[in-house]
Order: structure tokens, then C-alpha cells, then sequence
């Protein structure tokens, strides 16, 4: 990997010395930046996931705008999946994403095959040459992917939602799921090791829907393959696990054998880091970044002394939300940069 002007992000992943907490923003290049959005009035949605040259332009952005510590390439997990034979389609003002071809039982799991990374995705592999190359040293790039459980809730249940049907599957037919979950957790592997290569310094799993699972589901459907997937990118690949809304797990996600452990806004940041006993990453709540200048500082202020020195990453506990306040966002980074502990 190139030497990086601003390693930070890296020597608290990997437990090296760092003179402050390092802070990127999930969702950091998107709906509430004027820059992306001019960009966005001009192409669709996976039109900018898909042309390279547009992606790098907004993965930078961010870095450009607020001066954020690390940058995320621009895409969607969803573009997995639909590299693996789904159908996917993002209709402008009509709900989130969906698939036309939802996985409903063993006999529709014909329809899924490995993705070809170097076809059906190099278009994402491109794009992190490229942004690698405009960085040109100045901070880490973050690769990412679904988890195998987020990705299967939206192919069975064809959309987001309340995931009944993806739900309904884990008790009803257990081995179906579990064959389903294999063959993602398979080639998310493949996926994020493309990143890897291609030039991404780190990368994230987003299990965004951990939070749809009463406990003994999550373990079983979704922390197991988690699992397969960190240990087969470490030692040499640094992974984030993010597992929204399973805080109830954090001693069990801790114990994977994950570079760090994401968490939500829901639990103080200092009991989070001592029950997953690992770096932890987070965890101000998005809706603060609509505060004022006051509260702002005093939230980032709160999660900045809980969180142990030297093994925090700062973040929202999700995604920045649209509309939020351009400057609040450069405001919180600018603070957390200055913030030293006593």
C-alpha cells in the first residue's frame, strides 16, 4: 500500500500509536452535500455507482469538503447481489431499491451465481484505482460490502421494509437460508478481497439489518457468517464490522477477530468499547448534526471521553442524514480534530 500523509485511521486499527481520534462519517459522500447533489441532477443513481469516473468525484468530495480522515468509495451493497444474477432497480421517487426477482424458496436459488468481480464489477475496482490515485496519498480509502444477512433480508424480501418474508424463511426453512447465507458470505469474501487489491486501505461490512434479529437468530444467521468473512480476509485485509442495532451481541461481535467493532447511537460508546473489548467505532447520534453549534460539541464531547484512548474511531451511529447543515458536519470534524484528552 502507499505511505499516506494521514494514517490515522490505520494505526488505531492496527493498536498503533496515534496522536488524536481519527473521524470519517458513514454516508459521508451523498444527499446533503450541494456538490453531490448537482452531480446527482445530472445522473441516476447506479449510474454513479457504475461509471467510475463519477464515483471517484464523489468518494473525494467529502474529503475536499469537510476534511474528513478517510474517504469510503461510492457504491451500494446492493450491486452485489445484482452482479449474482438479481435484478435490481432503483425507480426516482417510487421507495429504496428493489429486486423484480425475490428469493423465495430453494427451487428460485437456481436463479443466483457467484459474481465474476472481473466483469460484472470491475466497474467498482476501477473506481478505487482511480480514486486511489487522486488521493494521491492524503487519506485511507474504505472499501465495504453487506453482510451476508442484510444482503439475503433485501433478495428475499425483494425490498426494505420489515423483511417478513426473509424473516418467515429463518424458521421455515432453515436450510434454504443457510444455503442462501453460504453463498453470500462466499462472495463477499471474493468482493472484498477486488477492494483490496484495486487499492482500499480498510474495509467495512454493513450489517445494517442485525437489528431485525431477536438474538439466537443473529448469531446463527448473520454474526456466524460474518465470521467466515473476517477470518478469511485477516490478517491481511482490516475489517469494520458494523452490525446496526445488535447491541445485545457486542461481546460476541467483539470476539470474531475484527479490526474494530461499529456501534450504533443506542449505547454509551464507553460500555460498548468494554463489552466488545475491541477498537470501537462511533457513535454520535445523526440527528444532532441538525443541533446547533452547542450541542453539537457537547454530544461529540460525551462520546470522545467515553470512548478508550487510542482504540476509538469516530462516527455516527448510521448513515448523515439528507439536509443535514454542510457546515454543522465541518463543524463536528473540525472539533474532533481539536479535541485532545485531559
Amino acid at each position: 500500500m502507499k505511505k499516506l500523509d494521514n494514517d490515522l485511521l490505520l494505526r488505531v486499527i492496527e493498536g498503533r500509536s496515534a496522536e488524536r481520534t481519527p473521524i470519517w462519517i458513514m454516508r459521508q459522500a451523498g444527499r446533503y452535500l450541494p456538490e453531490y447533489m448537482a452531480i446527482r441532477a445530472q445522473h441516476d443513481f447506479l449510474t454513479m455507482c457504475r461509471t467510475p469516473e463519477l464515483s471517484s468525484e464523489v468518494t473525494i468530495q467529502p474529503v475536499d469538503i469537510v476534511g474528513v480522515d478517510a474517504a469510503i468509495i461510492f457504491s451500494d451493497i446492493l450491486v452485489l447481489p445484482e452482479a449474482m444474477g438479481m435484478h435490481l432497480v432503483v425507480e426516482e421517487g417510487k421507495g429504496g431499491p428493489r429486486f423484480t426477482n425475490p428469493i423465495r424458496n430453494r427451487e428460485s436459488l437456481s436463479s443466483v451465481h457467484d459474481a465474476d468481480c472481473g466483469k460484472g464489477l470491475e466497474y467498482l475496482s476501477d473506481a478505487i484505482r482511480l480514486t486511489v490515485e487522486r488521493l494521491n496519498g492524503r487519506v485511507p480509502l474504505i472499501g465495504f460490502s453487506g453482510s451476508p444477512w442484510t444482503l439475503f433480508a433485501y433478495m428475499v424480501e425483494g425490498k426494505g421494509g420489515e423483511f417478513v418474508h426473509a424473516r418467515a424463511m429463518l424458521y421455515e426453512d432453515p436450510s434454504t437460508a443457510h444455503r442462501l447465507l453460504e453463498i453470500l458470505a462466499r462472495n463477499a469474501v471474493s468482493y472484498l478481497k477486488m477492494q483490496r487489491e484495486a487499492g482500499a486501505d480498510v474495509v467495512q461490512i454493513f450489517d445494517t439489518w442485525a437489528g431485525a434479529l431477536p438474538p439466537a437468530l443473529f448469531e446463527e444467521f448473520s454474526l456466524r457468517y460474518i465470521k467466515e468473512i473476517v477470518r478469511s480476509l485477516q490478517p491481511e485485509v482490516p475489517v469494520i464490522v458494523f452490525s446496526k442495532g445488535a447491541n445485545y451481541s457486542l461481546e460476541a461481535i467483539g470476539s470474531i477477530g475484527a479490526s474494530a467493532v461499529g456501534v450504533d447511537w443506542t449505547i454509551p460508546i464507553g460500555e460498548a468499547a468494554r463489552r466488545a473489548n475491541n477498537v470501537v467505532q462511533g457513535n454520535l447520534d445523526p440527528a444532532l448534526l441538525f443541533a446547533g453549534s452547542e450541542a453539537i460539541r457537547r454530544g461529540a464531547e460525551a462520546v470522545l471521553e467515553q470512548a478508550p484512548s487510542g482504540k476509538h474511531i469516530f462516527n455516527l451511529g448510521h448513515g448523515i442524514m439528507p439536509g443535514t447543515p454542510v457546515a454543522n458536519v465541518r463543524a463536528l470534524v473540525d472539533f474532533v480534530k481539536s479535541w485532545r484528552a485531559n
